[in-house]
């Protein structure tokens, strides 16, 4: 079964005078969304998630609807198998490292016993190179580390894609590097579709296969990476990318 990301969804606002509209196809990539600042890139991640409810549309993950508005199917968040890492990394203050990813491998959705779920924490803390931090508090955790928690979080919730929200914007800037590379190597290992909300042109080349560009709730243009910085879609790209654009 192919692990497509399909959506086509039109959320309004009447009171904001707002309206998303976006249609997408994210296979097993890495695809950046970008746009300026209220373009409605958070808004299409919450919309995918379910926490926010679109009007009209639809959304499936390797072929399972998790929402079509004529049918009126909407699945709940935590049954759709998708993992979101916010850019604040959402981990549990008050748990460990290790009970943080533990409690991604209850959410499963089949039964695991707790001496078990111990176990598999420790090999997914493990597989980026954090085994030796498990009984820290994300308060005791750097930047960087606490993104690798967060990552080995959503790997073990074993998702059929992943949701990132500017991954690298709240590390300092040595801590980045080291992101981009656990990243790469852990999206790669993956294989699934991945939706990257960012405004950091060093994320869209380490991560990024496609460049989505959303402006004003509309998604303008979907193309290469490689094609967006040679001949930038739009003036805001040209700006991220640090190219020109000629004739805008």
């Amino acid at each position: 079964m192919k692990a497509d990301l399909r959506l086509s969804l039109t959320l309004e606002y009447a009171v904001a005078d707002f309206a998303l509209r976006a249609s997408l196809q994210v296979g097993s990539e890495t695809v950046a969304l970008v746009g300026p600042n209220g373009a409605g890139k958070t808004t299409l991640l919450l919309a995918i998630l379910g926490i926010c409810t679109p009007q009209r549309g639809y959304l499936s993950l390797a072929e399972q609807v998790l929402f079509d508005a004529a049918q009126s199917i909407s699945r709940p968040t935590e049954e759709r198998q998708l993992a979101y890492l916010p850019q604040d990394f959402g981990l549990f203050p008050f748990l460990s490292a290790a009970h943080n990813v533990a409690f991604a491998i209850a959410c499963r959705g089949r039964p695991v016993a707790r001496s078990r779920r111990r176990q598999l924490a420790l090999e997914y803390l493990e597989r980026f190179g954090i085994a030796h931090l498990a009984a820290r508090l994300p308060g005791q955790l750097s930047g960087g580390e606490r993104q690798r928690v967060a990552l080995a979080r959503a790997v073990a919730s074993q998702p059929g894609a992943i949701l990132l929200d500017e991954p690298t914007a709240a590390l300092d800037v040595s801590a980045r590097e080291e992101v981009r590379r656990t990243l790469h190597a852990s999206l790669h290992e993956l294989a699934i579709p991945a939706l990257m909300v960012t405004h950091d042109w060093g994320d869209v080349s380490a991560l990024a296969t496609r460049l989505a560009v959303m402006e004003a709730g509309q998604l303008v243009a979907c193309v290469a990476v490689s094609e967006a910085q040679a001949r930038p879609p739009t003036p805001f790209v040209a700006r991220l990318a640090g190219a020109t654009t000629k004739g805008c």
